[in-house]
């Protein structure tokens, strides 16, 4: 379980052999999924999950509190927010590898081979399994707010850690 990165860029949270650990009979089912497709779906998830936080208000505080010249960005809108770095995730990495790994198997690999005309479908199941783990564990880390580098000198301190509580809504 490592981040893939390209000189100092996080490409992935993920690697194939993280997506083979967690669902292999996946992989036995369906030959067409190669090393290269499972890849480029964990890259695209992991663009969509910082974008997921740079999305969140926890990630609007933490931003806005932490940024000493308020006149370069518009507190009223996220747009102008800039995304997380994925170099700057320095803690929790597993749990990081593990959220890549679930909104991939729920959002890019499943979606693929599910039969949406049964309702009863093994693989619809588990797309529904792997959105609540993979909602859960963001939840937590955006409540735990102890895994980013905010300042960037490479270790994590008090000044870097901002834990929040999101409300919980439920759904039906």
């Amino acid at each position: 379980m490592a981040f893939i990165t390209s000189g100092s860029t996080v490409i992935s949270f993920a690697e194939y052999e993280d997506v083979l650990a967690i669902d292999q009979r996946l992989f036995e089912a369906n030959e067409g999924f190669t090393d290269v497709i499972v890849e480029d779906a964990l890259i695209k998830a992991t663009t969509r999950i910082l974008n997921k936080i740079r999305a969140s208000d926890w990630w609007k505080n933490y931003y806005i509190s932490r940024t000493t010249d308020l006149s370069s960005i518009s507190t009223r809108t996220g747009y102008s927010l800039p995304s997380p770095v994925g170099a700057k995730i320095l803690a929790r990495r597993d749990e990081f590898t593990d959220l890549c790994v679930y909104y991939t198997l729920a959002e890019y690999l499943y979606p693929k081979v599910a039969d949406f005309g049964n309702t009863d479908s093994a693989e619809r199941q588990k797309i529904g399994f792997y959105d609540e783990k993979f909602r859960s564990m963001f939840t937590d880390l955006l409540n735990a707010g102890d895994w980013y580098d905010f300042a960037g000198d490479a270790t994590i301190d008090i000044k870097d850690k901002a834990p929040s509580r999101q409300n919980l809504v439920r759904m039906r």
